[in-house]
């Protein structure tokens, strides 16, 4: 009966044992590795991917056409009281024109088609 609970007991130490190397080798692999990792996160938070800033300049660009969009629209209702005596329109009007003029290099053109 003792030498069973012995037998046991070494068997029982013996996985133990394993069980414990195996952890600090996954431990040591973690610590090795982790300088590798939180650099390359690093990298990955500081720089920007080609589709990532191509994406930000078309929503850039858009932004701005809109904007251009809505400054003609509103040019177009100022010029049309500025014809009928409303002399306050008339600034309005060339204030609106001056910051369309600002924006239009802004906006690349467009290719023609062939």
């Amino acid at each position: 009966m003792v030498l069973a609970m012995r037998a046991l007991s070494l068997l029982a130490l013996a996985a133990m044992s394993m069980m414990v190397s195996g952890c600090l080798v996954k431990t040591a692999a973690n610590v090795v590795t982790a300088p590798v990792r939180a650099a390359s996160g690093a990298v990955d938070l500081a720089t920007t991917s080609q589709s990532e800033a191509d994406e930000k300049r078309g929503r850039e660009i858009r932004q701005r056409e809109e904007r251009l969009g809505r400054l003609e629209r509103e040019y177009e209702e100022q010029l049309a009281d500025c014809q009928n005596g409303d002399r306050r329109a008339c600034r309005d009007a060339d204030e609106t024109y001056a910051e369309i003029q600002e924006l239009i290099p802004t906006i690349p053109a467009e290719p023609e088609e062939d």
